[in-house]
């Protein structure tokens, strides 16, 4: 049986493109929720706003600042854990993955001491599905008990983060739960996602009418759904979950659907895979070309069969959900 009770309910990183909805929707669930930010931000008058560190010292504040008497952990039983250095295609640091590892190792790790000392019953982190690397051969998804390979330092700091959580549960009572999403994308989403919509809503030519790959997406609406089960449900401690729509499709299908959704018809010149390929290793965007052109799919059946769950909204539900509000912003 899901537990049917209200949780009291931390979120990290909740002023985030995520962090808002999943305040939101745990809250109009009868969840109890304290929204966990840098700074000062207003959530409306059922969820409360909570400073806890500003997250460049998060590493070494927390273990003082969040501890049993502190008041951003008195009476939560469940902490989501959001807040990280995010990945970026662009990284300027000269020692990179030092500045993840500060931010999503030990401080994850730091925060996850002051939950377990003050008494958290389950700890649910989101990693990323860059722990199991960056692509996959099509019609070969990643699994969540694959071997992981991570392959940058985004990817590498989630999977040792991973490593560290499940060590320090060992010898505590505080339950771990973890979520490996692909792309997110929905309402607020930013970056390159944001930046296709508006390329086709402005008629752009773009070169990838001819890209036969499958990539697996998440809607936002869809994680938090899968987030709230895992606080929930009693199977779910323990384990590594993949999310997504359930749905594959190539970065041609996607333009189109978004596309359509848009009201405009795409332009996409229909130039072959290896072409670009070619094209961006020269320009030095062999990470932007593997993103757009490869495979990234992932399995859900564990997910879906352990905690009885399905995708709530299909792929094009999503997509509408995120044009309207692209139309309206």
């Amino acid at each position: 049986m899901i537990s049917t009770y209200p949780l009291n309910i931390l979120v990290t990183g909740a002023n985030g493109f995520v962090g808002r909805a999943l305040c939101e929707s745990a809250s109009k669930l009868g969840h109890q929720v304290k929204a966990a930010t840098r700074t000062p931000h207003d959530f409306g008058a059922h969820i409360q706003n909570v400073q806890i560190a500003s997250l460049e010292d998060l590493a070494y504040v927390l273990p003082s600042s969040l501890n049993a008497e502190h008041p951003s952990l008195e009476g939560v039983d469940t902490v989501i854990h959001l807040a990280a250095r995010v990945h970026v295609m662009k990284e300027s640091m000269s020692d990179a993955l030092g500045a993840y590892r500060a931010m999503n190792v030990a401080g994850t790790l730091a925060l996850a001491k002051a939950c377990a000392k003050a008494g958290v019953s389950r700890f649910i982190y989101l990693s990323s599905i860059k722990v199991n690397g960056e692509s996959t051969t099509l019609g070969q998804p990643f699994f969540a008990d694959d071997v992981p390979a991570p392959q940058d330092p985004y990817g590498i700091s989630k999977w040792e983060a991973e490593l560290a959580l499940k060590d320090l549960v060992k010898n505590t009572s505080m339950e771990l739960v973890i979520i490996r999403p692909p792309l997110i994308y929905g309402p607020g989403v930013g970056a390159n996602f944001a930046s296709m919509m508006k390329v086709l809503s402005h008629s752009i030519p773009l070169p990838f009418g001819a890209i036969h790959n499958a990539r697996s997406l998440v809607g936002l609406d869809n994680l938090i759904d899968l987030i709230l089960r895992c606080a929930e449900h009693p199977e779910a401690p323990g384990q590594v979950f993949l999310v997504s729509d359930g749905q594959d499709a190539s970065t041609t299908e996607l333009l189109r659907k978004l596309a359509r959704c848009l009201g405009v018809q795409p332009l996409l010149l229909p130039i072959p895979s290896s072409w670009l390929k070619a094209i961006a290793q020269g320009l030095g965007k062999s990470a932007i070309a593997t993103r757009l052109l490869n495979s990234l799919q992932v399995d859900i059946a564990h997910t879906c069969e352990c905690l009885e769950w399905l995708p709530p909204f299909t792929l094009d539900q999503g997509l509408e959900k995120t044009v309207r509000w692209y139309q309206k912003k």
